[in-house]
């Protein structure tokens, strides 16, 4: 159990907006210091300004997650300032969508880069750390959040490459408890799968590096319904991330691994662990809201 959040450091990927954001924002009101962590420079400026104003010492950096020298560099520059972190949220994300063969080499590079590769890197720099601060004194408590997602745990169509991502993120920060455990009683994991929150998300691709770009290559069919379809999924979605961002606090106080935006959705999770263990093919993802699948097909079909 985690009580005292005052004066301990945090680092936030993905600090600029969403889940990254609010968790900063919390975390100075708890009198935290701040490592903030975003490839977009204007929103970073301006969360750094925000939480400054708001009283918390901040480390703000330009980072791509993805980019494992840039991540080594970061961890170096925390140590210096604040010394080993007690809390990591790996939170950065993109998102992607489309028929999983639709989608290029670069996108595939650049989801799994951020989604995955990000929050690798951010447990191979930063827990190391932790436990050497954890040997040095008993009394020093860690927590590391993975941001997955609920397409972590389930397989909805049309959005394969981050279904991909996601799912390697819980296989990752399941593993990492589990590793944890082996070694320290002083740290800990959890993972955090929302389902479809207002965040910037939807709009990902405003940060995609020049490199990953596909030059003259137009969206597909899929892609356009696939990013339609997220832009009306997220944006009306009435969990906030700010309520998000609490859940994910009063979790690290009480060391609960899974932290669910929207636990009713566990249901569909209930049922593909079904179709596992019994053998039996995919139930249909819209078997609740047999309408949208017809209206997705004729989409594609047409």
């Amino acid at each position: 159990m985690i009580t005292n959040f005052q004066g301990k450091t945090a680092v936030l990927t993905g600090a600029g907006s969403g889940f990254g954001l609010e968790c900063a924002r919390i975390g100075a009101k708890l009198g935290m210091n701040l490592v903030l962590v975003d490839v977009q420079q204007d929103a970073l400026d301006k969360a750094t300004a925000e939480l400054q104003a708001a009283g918390a010492q901040v480390l703000a950096r330009k980072v791509d997650v993805s980019k494992a020298a840039e991540m080594e560099a970061l961890g170096q520059a925390v140590l210096e300032k604040f010394g080993a972190p007690h809390f990591v949220f790996n939170n950065a994300g993109v998102g992607s969508g489309g028929l999983i063969w639709e989608n290029t080499a670069q996108d595939w590079e650049w989801v799994i880069g951020v989604n995955l590769m990000g929050v690798a890197h951010g447990v191979r720099v930063f827990t190391p750390m932790m436990l050497e601060a954890a040997k040095k004194d008993p009394a020093y408590q860690g927590h590391i959040v993975n941001t997955a997602s609920m397409a972590g745990l389930l397989n909805a169509p049309n959005m394969g490459v981050y279904n991909v991502s996601k799912h390697a993120v819980v296989s990752l920060s399941e593993t990492l408890y589990q590793d944890l455990s082996l070694v320290t009683d002083q740290i800990s994991a959890s993972v955090l799968c929302p389902f479809f929150v207002p965040t910037g998300i939807s709009q990902s691709h405003r940060n995609r590096p020049e490199e990953l770009k596909t030059r003259g290559v137009k969206p597909t069919q899929s892609q356009l319904i696939g990013q339609a379809m997220s832009d009306k999924a997220v944006g009306s979605g009435k969990v906030s991330a700010a309520d998000v961002a609490q859940k994910v606090f009063d979790a690290v106080a009480a060391n609960q691994f899974y932290i669910y935006s929207h636990p009713k959705a566990i249901g569909s999770v209930q049922v593909r662990l079904e179709d596992i263990m019994l053998a039996r093919n995919p139930t249909d993802p819209f078997s609740h809201k047999p309408e949208l699948g017809v209206e997705l097909k004729q989409a594609l079909r047409s």
